[in-house]
């Protein structure tokens, strides 16, 4: 029965659009199954900044991975100019912008190549990363994303990668929310928004609606490809 209805979603792209959008926006909304996929989120923050950083002639010392779905990029270099700017700046909105990647992909059904996208970014990361839990959860992912890939059949890979583009859509949304709900309590000081603001001038509260904006951006773009 559930391939039955799997096939059917498949055959109707813009089902399939619109029920994967609704399952993101159910796991991004509840918390307690955000708190685990927001894991994912952290990945993808973590190697924006590390991506950005090699680009703009940083040394990368590495990548960390925490329990509390927190995690830190190291990298060495100037702690000021606008390599050190650009570098902050990734994180935040690399889910987003990944996100967006990843509908133009699929307005063109190129569901392989973004299932490829994902390996090699989690193989970068686990290259990368410096610690035991940060190691699981790159395994953890990868290890969910070549079962799709390797066994799932047609039917369910489609919607597995709709699932993940909304879900980085939406992620990348509600982490900016949370940062800033942090911030408000007191508990986000050396968050990125506050170290844009030490490197720019420009106050935290400039940055998170930076952030906010790039990915809402992204959203409605992402929506007008594949809905509209």
């Amino acid at each position: 029965m559930w391939r039955d209805l799997l096939a059917g979603i498949e055959r109707d792209p813009q089902t399939m659009v619109l029920v994967t959008a609704g399952l993101a926006l159910v796991v991004v909304a509840i918390s307690w199954l955000w708190r685990p996929a927001r894991n994912v989120i952290t990945i993808v923050h973590e190697a924006g900044h590390a991506l950005v950083a090699l680009l703009v002639g940083r040394r990368l010392a590495g990548i960390r991975l925490h329990s509390d779905t927190s995690g830190l990029t190291v990298t060495k270099g100037k702690p000021y100019g606008p390599g050190m700017v650009c570098t902050g700046l990734a994180g935040y909105i690399a889910p987003s912008l990944l996100g967006l990647g990843f509908a133009a992909l699929l307005g063109v059904d190129r569901v392989t190549e973004l299932l490829l996208v994902c390996a090699v970014l989690l193989i970068g990361v686990l290259l990368v990363v410096r610690n035991a839990f940060g190691i699981l959860s790159v395994l953890v992912t990868g290890a969910v994303l070549v079962v799709v890939s390797r066994w799932a059949p047609v039917e369910v890979q489609a919607p597995f990668a709709h699932l993940i583009m909304w879900f980085l859509l939406l992620g990348g949304i509600r982490s900016v929310g949370d940062l800033q709900g942090l911030r408000r309590r007191g508990r986000a000081r050396d968050s990125d928004a506050d170290q844009l603001a030490r490197l720019t001038g420009a106050p935290g509260l400039f940055w998170v609606a930076a952030f906010m904006m790039i990915n809402l951006g992204c959203l409605v773009l992402a929506v007008g490809w594949l809905v509209m």
